[in-house]
């Protein structure tokens, strides 16, 4: 059966990131859908009565897009393991993950459990299901009930979500060893998307982002040095150095320091990066002041963004800020460093 897309808008946002070949999965299942109802679809009040209640909640794109990244990177666990990509999860870890996208949605949105199915929403049970491959596998008990699919890209920052009821139509014939059948590339077109492939709407994972050089020589930087504290000081100031611009989360702070007190490593780089004419903005004082003048993002609580300044030549023909009475500018090839003593 067809069923109407439900659209936000505004969602696209392009990174020009290299992909890799497994992220092309991602497309097979992203393909617009017709644009009109049939009356089968119509009748299923259920499933539009679940689609409407996602539809009144605020900051829906948001929140699906925290819960999926908080869900990815507890699971990830960087900062006892070092790891920031999905594939470098064990197959056992791949399955939990699905596990733990339902607990942390179910969190976000205040979802009340289901009977058979993991939530009770607009009065009607709905089963969560999760995939970061090209389609979602069903099993058999979840026949005839509504699905609430969640789907993830952290290459493009991407994520989708759609409901559909499991129907026979809808499935592949084959079951899989554990008795799974896979949505099928007809039965998709039966999919009502509450989010349709939102690219850039799931928070970046920074480590992923950035070139495979800066990242290798960031994760070095400690080599050859013995002891976590100054070793995680090493790496997290080489993050700053190579990352600039751009928010670094608490995530990537714990990740990249492999130690408790990631966060403040990053808040003592202030003082070791400062010859370097490096500041690092956090969300407090006057620093998203400073970050807005000089068109940088803003940080929230919990996050930075690093910059290195440079006096402001003459002519003012760049973006600059005023700290303790000099003016400062993001600086340029050919620029001598400077930073403030105090911001």
């Amino acid at each position: 059966m067809a069923c109407q897309f439900l659209f936000f808008e505004g969602l696209r946002v392009d990174y020009g990131r290299a992909m890799i070949s497994a992220s092309n999965s991602f497309d097979r299942f992203a393909e617009d859908a017709p644009a009109s109802l049939d009356a089968a679809a119509e009748e299923d009040l259920d499933l539009a009565a679940v689609a409407g209640w996602f539809q009144g909640q605020p900051r829906v794109v948001e929140r699906f897009g925290e819960a999926l990244r908080q869900s990815i990177d507890e699971v990830l666990d960087g900062q006892r393991t070092g790891r920031f990509d999905i594939n470098e999860l064990e197959k056992t870890e791949k399955t939990y993950l699905g596990t733990k996208v339902e607990i942390i949605v179910r969190s976000a949105f205040d979802l009340g459990r289901g009977g058979p199915m993991d939530y009770r929403i607009a009065g009607h049970d709905v089963d969560a299901k999760w995939t970061s491959g090209a389609t979602w596998t069903i099993p058999r008990e979840a026949m005839g009930h509504l699905c609430l699919l969640m789907s993830a890209d952290d290459y493009r920052s991407a994520f989708q979500v759609g409901l559909v009821r499991i129907t026979d139509e809808v499935l592949t014939l084959k079951p899989n060893g554990d008795g799974k059948r896979a949505i099928s590339s007809a039965g998709k077109s039966a999919i009502r998307w509450l989010i349709p492939k939102a690219e850039g709407a799931l928070p970046v994972n920074v480590l992923l982002d950035i070139p495979v050089a800066d990242r290798e020589a960031i994760f070095h930087a400690s080599d050859g040095y013995r002891g976590s504290g100054n070793g995680g000081q090493l790496r997290i100031n080489e993050l700053l150095r190579r990352a600039q611009g751009r928010i670094i989360d608490r995530n990537t702070a714990l990740t990249v320091a492999s130690q408790d007190d990631g966060p403040k490593r990053v808040r003592d780089a202030r003082k070791l990066l400062r010859p370097e004419g490096i500041v690092v903005l956090g969300h407090q004082n006057d620093h998203p002041r400073i970050a807005r003048e000089l068109g940088l993002p803003v940080p929230a609580k919990g996050t930075w963004v690093a910059v290195r300044l440079a006096i402001e030549p003459p002519g003012g023909l760049r973006p600059g800020v005023d700290v303790q009475g000099t003016r400062y500018v993001i600086a340029q090839n050919g620029d001598v460093p400077a930073a403030p003593d105090e911001y």
